[in-house]
């Protein structure tokens, strides 16, 4: 398979390293910085699964310099998504299915109006990992789990190939007839979890600790079910196997939202939670909660606010 990589951070780059170590033809589209880190560090990947390392990993900065592909796995962050889309259709013209494993769902249709519907699949991801200093990926955690689906229900060319990589790659690859149902879930989740820890600046066992936080992740968790149910994807059971998730985690677990507040990055709240407020309005759904803790990380969207003694010195 001829993969190429739109994002290469943590996410992306252990994706593609994966499949490169499995045998299949792996290109990184990456910025200039990016690319510069690659050149100098080589890629990575540290992980309970095996350690993998790429010296002199195929890595361009333009889709004009990529002769063809099969797939393109846009890995980027949704605030980012808008600067990717002209690379993506440049790749879908010379015949690349899209894999996008962004939070969220908004920006299916998005792809679909882009590229075409029937080059759009669905995709899920769930994996712990950061890019340490030298842009290497540090995976923490067992999970390293990749969900993949056509939305029509049929099949695509690219469908086998992926099938016959989940039984060569060193993580799990897994085909869902049910994509929508599964981008549903993971995105109820991750707005929970993600908007409770950072909103309140602590991992999930201090959470547990607060009742009137576990509660509040409750409610959030009910409005979010509520919004699928809405847009045809019943999740009768997601309530309670949320909470129970919430509970499970380690003290010390937090989501990758509040780690990006630490060190003064942008956030995906409009992505993750004025996603949920734009379909709450689209289906006439009351979503106070959601609607609360969108506004209290609002300031943060776009890095440290200059008034907050968070990021003081």
């Amino acid at each position: 398979m001829k993969l190429v990589v739109v994002g290469a951070g943590a996410l992306g780059t252990y994706f593609g390293l994966r499949m490169w170590e499995a045998g299949h033809d792996v290109t990184f589209l990456v910025r200039e910085r990016r690319a510069e880190q690659i050149k100098k560090n080589g890629l990575k990947i540290e992980s309970v699964h095996g350690n993998v390392a790429w010296e002199n990993p195929k890595v361009v900065t333009t889709p004009d310099e990529v002769q063809e592909a099969d797939l393109v796995l846009l890995a980027v962050k949704g605030y980012h998504l808008d600067g990717a889309l002209a690379s993506v259709r440049a790749l879908a013209d010379k015949g690349a299915a899209v894999y996008p494993v962004l939070n969220g769902v908004e920006h299916i249709p998005r792809l679909q109006t882009a590229v075409g519907h029937d080059a759009v699949f669905g995709g899920v991801a769930y994996i712990v990992a950061a890019l340490n200093d030298k842009g290497h990926v540090v995976h923490t955690g067992g999970q390293h789990t990749f969900i993949y689906g056509t939305f029509s229900g049929g099949d695509h060319p690219v469908i086998p190939m992926l099938k016959e990589a989940s039984r060569q790659v060193k993580m799990e690859l897994v085909h869902s007839d049910d994509i929508q149902r599964a981008m549903w879930q993971k995105y109820v989740f991750i707005t929970v979890f993600s908007s409770l820890t950072t909103a309140s600046r602590l991992p999930i066992g201090a959470i547990r600790e607060v009742e009137p936080l576990l509660a509040l992740g409750v409610k959030v968790l009910e409005e979010m079910v509520s919004l699928a149910e809405a847009s045809g994807i019943p999740l009768p059971d997601m309530s309670a196997a949320g909470l129970d998730t919430l509970r499970a985690f380690p003290d010390e677990a937090t989501s990758s939202m509040h780690q990006d507040l630490i060190h003064g990055r942008p956030l995906e709240v409009d992505h993750l939670l004025g996603g949920a407020l734009r379909i709450a309005a689209q289906k006439g759904i009351d979503v106070p909660h959601v609607e609360t803790l969108y506004a209290l990380l609002k300031p943060y969207e776009k890095g440290p606010h200059p008034l907050s003694r968070d990021f003081r010195a």
